[in-house]
């Protein structure tokens, strides 16, 4: 983590120990909501959340405001919610980098990404596709694997950086695989498809609502899904399993996080909300054809599945041994 990035911080450790707010669940929402999103504008976190939050506003009759607030691999954005008012009126959409951020950066945090949020609702999940580039001879999942191991280290992959779901689930396959390849991280997902594109990298993860316009073109080549099942939304595209790779599941997905002593009823409120949102059958179509898949989980649920992430990318990130300076 570099200096700047720490002095950012700084004032979000501080607001930590400040007096939760005293709030009266029978009253919520007496004023505005603003869903935190810690990344730019356009991304399916910030998609997801501008849905959400649009029927949420309407649901709750209370204007919902989309506040962006990138930086330091989603470190920001949480860590200013996670120092907020208690009173329901912040919540933070986060992803899977969330749940990495508490292994990449132990006892580096302002924050515990567990202890200091309650779990609102797991959102909407989105399995990864793995495509290759239009410009190789590589058409499967297997032929990809064949060309590491025949040269280890040779090939190059790209991610959206260093600690995202797209780089941890690479480095997930070539645990599961025994194969080697090396990581080029850029700042973002769009350098990275502009490079697989151009053929500089041999392959990446990312969903499907980012590499549909160029896989429909024939531009890059969608290898397989980390989905049990062939997805509704590309049945096209086969599984890790129909490779020979079992159990290979992995997604990038959306939590919607509300400060630790957000009383139960407003976290309960907001829960069945979120849920009833993105099940109705027109949002969920929306969802669905972006390449999402629909959960709307309760916090119970939310919260076992963030702690199953946790121990998931951090037995990863240790296997792996991937280190963020």
């Amino acid at each position: 983590m570099t200096r700047s990035t720490r002095r950012a911080l700084a004032p979000l450790a501080a607001g930590l120990l400040a007096t939760p707010a005293l709030v009266r669940a029978d009253t919520y929402p007496s004023k505005p909501i603003r869903i935190v999103v810690p990344y730019a504008p356009g991304g399916t976190t910030d998609i997801t959340a501008r849905l959400l939050g649009e029927q949420l506003g309407k649901r709750l009759g209370q204007s919902v405001v989309i506040e962006n607030k990138p930086g330091a691999n989603s470190i920001i954005g949480a860590g200013s919610v996670a120092s907020s008012p208690a009173d329901g009126s912040s919540l933070v959409m986060v992803i899977g980098a969330h749940a990495a951020n508490a292994t990449l950066f132990a006892g580096r945090l302002p924050f515990d990404p567990v202890k200091d949020f309650a779990p609102v609702s797991h959102v909407v999940s989105a399995p990864l596709i793995l495509a290759g580039s239009g410009k190789s001879p590589v058409t499967s999942v297997p032929e990809l694997l064949e060309a590491a191991k025949k040269n280890p280290g040779g090939l190059n992959y790209g991610s959206s950086g260093v600690g995202a779901a797209a780089h941890l689930t690479m480095e997930d396959l070539q645990a599961r695989t025994g194969t080697r390849m090396t990581h080029v991280p850029y700042r973002g997902t769009q350098p990275a498809l502009q490079d697989l594109l151009a053929g500089n990298i041999a392959a990446m993860f990312d969903t499907y609502s980012t590499l549909k316009p160029q896989i429909d073109a024939g531009s890059i080549r969608a290898l397989g899904i980390s989905s049990r099942e062939r997805a509704g939304f590309a049945p096209g595209i086969p599984t890790f399993a129909e490779a020979g790779i079992a159990d290979f599941v992995s997604s990038t997905w959306c939590l919607l996080l509300a400060p630790a002593a957000t009383p139960a009823a407003i976290v309960q409120r907001l829960s069945v909300e979120s849920a009833a949102i993105v099940r109705d059958p027109g949002m969920a179509a929306k969802l669905q054809a972006m390449g999402f898949e629909v959960v709307g989980s309760d916090p119970e649920q939310a919260a076992t599945f963030l702690n199953a992430e946790v121990e998931r990318w951090g037995r990863v990130i240790r296997a792996a041994n991937v280190v963020v300076e």
